[in-house]
């Protein structure tokens, strides 16, 4: 299959889910308000909502970059971005390919990508991609409202090993297209790996 395939794939996985995606998940706000608060996201920052969906994470990255900030909220599919427009919260919306952003070398803070490395047509590429936009010392952060165990129960699917959001397998990963993983926590209740930008 290709890259291009890839992506149509996921678009349109994702829009026939996006009328109904809030309401299948309505609990998942306060996960993603502590992962965002434990973050330390400084005020003024630049923060790229990385595959955006439904944009529940956008109003929480703009309380956490204050009104001197700027948030970029991204996604593939035009049926998640036109959801997104109710939770704007001053954020930015682009159609875009996390593979080709339409951003200059270093210009981003931090990249919060909430259940993103799943669906990446081309995991290290984008992540190298992700990693060109992020100034150094930047931070990425992948995150899941519940962990991958319970994930695959709720799909009726086993983990793994060739998981990629496991550690073994995302540490190098991530050390390959230019990030250092600082942080893992696969609990029951959240996923939240924390990486920041190595130094060009």
């Amino acid at each position: 299959m290709t890259y291009e395939d890839e992506l149509a794939r996921t678009r349109e996985f994702f829009a026939a889910r996006a009328a109904t995606w809030d309401t299948k998940f309505p609990d998942d706000s306060p996960r993603y308000a502590a992962a965002i608060a434990e973050l330390g996201l400084a005020q003024g920052a630049f923060v790229l909502d990385a595959g955006c969906g439904t944009g529940r994470a956008l109003p929480l990255l703009r309380a956490a970059v204050g009104p001197g900030g700027t948030v970029l909220g991204l996604d593939l599919t035009p049926e998640m971005l036109r959801r997104a427009a109710a939770h704007r919260a001053d954020a930015a919306l682009v159609l875009a390919d996390v593979g080709r952003l339409p951003l200059p070398d270093g210009a981003l803070d931090a990249v919060f990508g909430a259940g993103l490395v799943s669906h990446l047509p081309d995991p290290p590429a984008n992540l190298r991609e992700l990693a060109r936009a992020t100034r150094p010392g930047g931070l990425l952060a992948l995150f899941h409202p519940i962990g991958r165990a319970a994930l695959a129960a709720r799909h009726g699917r086993e983990l793994t090993p060739d998981d990629l959001r496991a550690e073994p397998g995302l540490r190098p990963l991530l050390a390959a297209a230019g990030w250092r993983l600082t942080r893992y926590e696969d609990g029951d209740d959240r996923y939240l790996a924390v990486a920041e930008r190595t130094s060009r």
